[in-house]
């Protein structure tokens, strides 16, 4: 078996590598149960696709921060395990796909390298710390938010907390009120503040979209930023501990704040505030400061032959930087695809002739920052060498779109193909709108929304119709929804349903009648004025199935009929149910916490101690066909089922002893008697399962 010990430097990482590889062979031979594999390769970035025996891998960057050397390295990688074509996600991650499973240990190692990670890409766990593309450059920002998203994602990277909760749980950050990371729809939202000189940050707490949008509740509105890490601890362990872990659908942490109240879950969290390693954390931000660097080679000197295309692209694309002299570059990336010859290129300029940085943004395109002013007619000729001076950046033509049914196990319908359709018909039929920043449209092929289809001003979301025996791909138009700034949003009224040939048609109605009856009213205000029954009425015509066509029954980009054809979704992982498995994952927790303790880190040695103590109490749950929706339904149940009855005696309740976790600092003695205490309690049920087997 290949060993990586020579290639990497941080063992950490190398021990992740050489064990998944080792997993990926146990799973190969059988060994291991494909439900508990799947939630081990997601909780490190290799998702299933929609075709079979291939891996989308999602590539972690926080807040979408890439050099020139880490753009390399993905190309590199991109072009050896995958098909050269790099995807910008609505994460500022880079998906790649069409991976050989057992590649990705080899591929991984390579994107250590240039330290970039797969951990916690997918699965359940806390996703890619997100954040404004403008972060650190924004004229409106009261300070930078990026050293501060760069230490959450640390702190929580690899943390035990946030390894196999019930469902994903996301962060941002946003650079200022206009709340351009959308605070609202975020488990935690955070807006930067300063407050009688102090920074800090609003945070927004338990927002979300999928199916069931939810607006984000406030959860302060000035939290001091050496206290963002313990706060987002406090959250974070309450949501492992109460959230749902059987009913997916229920799972995410907004069902659990509706089920507790605001007031309640913030009593639970206030509860762990003794169990917190940290009361402050003071988060270093020197590696964000100082001057912008100097371009590596001199810049050439260019004569610009279309000055008016060089105009209005500097109106278009072209962003101001608080630091005087500097500008930021927005690339317009259809689609959020772009591939990696150009990407190479792409690296070379930012490195030789900017400052070494770009950002990817949350609506899947490019960001150049640092770009001195004097520089702009070359930036200008070298990205229009590499098709990147498309016109829109950030405006109506500038569609957001998830994978859909490219690649994505739950696309009902094309995202990708009615997004291209519908950015050619702006270009094509509305010059007039090319500017217009106030309306976005974005588009998912599911109602899980990672194209954020319900919180755009126009949305469309993949859906399927029924004509007769036939079945025809749909769109659901959505309208009404935007940032408001400041944590505040609103998501999409569904207006009608439509079949997808008919999307373009749709948008030409609204666009129509916006120019007709606005009246100079911006698009939200329009839409409040005119109502959703208004819009309904005017794109009903389209609804109709009686009157379908042949090509009505062709999904966009596709050639052949339309098949309804949706997989198992792995967003979210999958509630692992056997017992033996369950009772091994304990094991391993308790023998991760002893390895942990080693190393000095009492917090994470408790908290690994834990998930050993939860995992084996819901192994003799399961096993007794008892539900276990929540750890701490499992801790209650587990007293009645197993101590009450007398079945199992430890000489207290498993609540008392499993909650001297809240009750208790992380203490170097306390964690040492916690981890024997699970050490015996995991003997105890071991006995207690095999003297069950031998008698059944």
């Amino acid at each position: 078996m290949k060993t990586f010990r020579s290639e990497i430097e941080n063992p950490i990482v190398e021990k992740e590598i050489i064990d998944l590889e080792k997993k990926i062979h146990l799973f190969r031979g059988g060994q291991i149960d494909d439900e508990r594999f799947r939630s081990l390769r997601l909780a490190r970035g290799i998702y299933g696709q929609r075709q079979e025996g291939v891996q989308m891998i999602r590539i972690k960057l926080p807040y979408g921060k890439v050099t020139s050397e880490q753009l390399k390295r993905i190309t590199e990688v991109s072009d050896k395990y995958s098909t050269g074509r790099l995807h910008i996600t609505t994460r500022q991650d880079i998906q790649i796909h069409y991976v050989s499973l057992d590649r990705t240990p080899e591929l991984w190692s390579e994107l250590a390298k240039d330290d970039i990670t797969l951990r916690e890409a997918c699965g359940n766990t806390v996703r890619n710390i997100t954040a404004s593309e403008l972060a650190g450059v924004d004229v409106n920002e009261p300070f930078d938010v990026s050293p501060y998203a760069h230490g959450l994602f640390q702190y929580l990277l690899r943390n035990p907390i946030c390894q196999e909760m019930g469902r994903k749980f996301k962060i941002s950050f946003s650079s200022s009120d206009e709340d351009t990371a959308l605070s609202y729809l975020h488990d935690l939202g955070f807006i930067p503040k300063i407050v009688n000189g102090q920074k800090g940050f609003k945070i927004m707490l338990g927002g979300g979209l999928g199916s069931q949008p939810s607006h984000a509740e406030l959860l302060s509105e000035f939290v001091p930023v050496n206290q963002i890490i313990p706060t987002a601890e406090g959250v974070i362990r309450v949501f492992d501990r109460y959230g749902e872990r059987a009913k997916r659908l229920k799972a995410r942490m907004k069902f659990l704040i509706k089920d507790l109240g605001r007031d309640e879950f913030l009593r639970l969290v206030d509860e762990e505030k003794k169990a917190l390693p940290f009361h402050t954390y003071e988060i270093d931000t020197t590696a964000f400061e100082g001057a912008i660097a100097e371009p590596l080679l001199e810049v050439p000197i260019v004569t610009i032959e279309d000055v008016e295309a060089f105009e209005a692209w500097k109106k278009s694309n072209v962003i101001p930087q608080k630091q005087a002299g500097y500008v930021a570059i927005g690339i317009k990336v259809l689609l959020g695809d772009f591939y990696t010859d150009k990407a190479r290129l792409l690296a070379d300029l930012i490195k030789n002739y900017g400052a070494n940085e770009l950002r990817f943004s949350l609506r899947q395109n490019i960001v150049l920052r640092n770009i001195k002013e004097e520089n702009l007619a070359f930036f200008y000729q070298e990205l229009a060498k590499l098709d990147m001076v498309n016109l829109g950046y950030n405006t109506i033509g500038d569609i957001t779109a998830c994978p859909g049914t490219d690649t994505c196990n739950l696309g009902i319908a094309s995202s990708t193909g009615i997004a291209d359709e519908l950015e050619r018909v702006l270009k094509a039929e509305y010059p007039q709108f090319a500017n217009n920043t106030e309306i976005a449209i974005k588009i998912s092929g599911c109602m899980n929304a990672c194209g954020q289809h319900n919180m755009a001003e126009i949305g469309f979301q993949g859906m399927s119709i029924n004509s007769g025996k036939l079945v025809a791909p749909a769109l659901q138009v959505l309208l009404g929804g935007g940032i408001l700034g400041n944590g505040n949003g609103r998501f999409s009224d569904k207006v009608i349903k439509i079949p997808s040939r008919r999307g373009p048609e749709a948008l030409r109605l609204i666009l129509n009648d916006f120019e007709a009856n606005a009246n100079g009213s911006r698009f939200l205000d329009y839409y409040d004025a005119k109502g959703e029954k208004y819009f309904y009425e005017f794109l009903k015509p389209l609804a109709d199935v009686t009157n379908l066509t042949e090509a009505d029954f062709i999904d966009w980009g596709n050639a052949d009929n339309y098949v309804k054809a949706v997989g198992v979704g792995e967003c979210a992982g999958v509630v692992i149910d056997l017992v033996a498995t369950l009772l091994l994952e304990a094991k391993d927790k308790l023998t991760s916490a002893q390895e942990v303790f080693q190393e000095q880190k009492w917090s994470d040695a408790i908290y690994l101690a834990y998930a050993g103590l939860v995992n084996g109490a819901k192994a003799l749950l399961l096993a007794e066909k008892q539900k276990t929706n929540t750890h701490a339904g499992i801790i209650d149940l587990f007293d009645t089922v197993f101590i009450d009855t007398n079945k199992i005696e430890l000489g207290k309740t498993f609540k008392e002893l499993v909650y001297q976790i809240k009750a208790n600092e992380p203490s170097e003695d306390f964690a040492k008697q916690y981890i024997q205490e699970g050490i015996s309690f995991f003997e105890t049920i071991e006995n207690y399962r095999a003297k069950e087997l031998a008698n059944a």
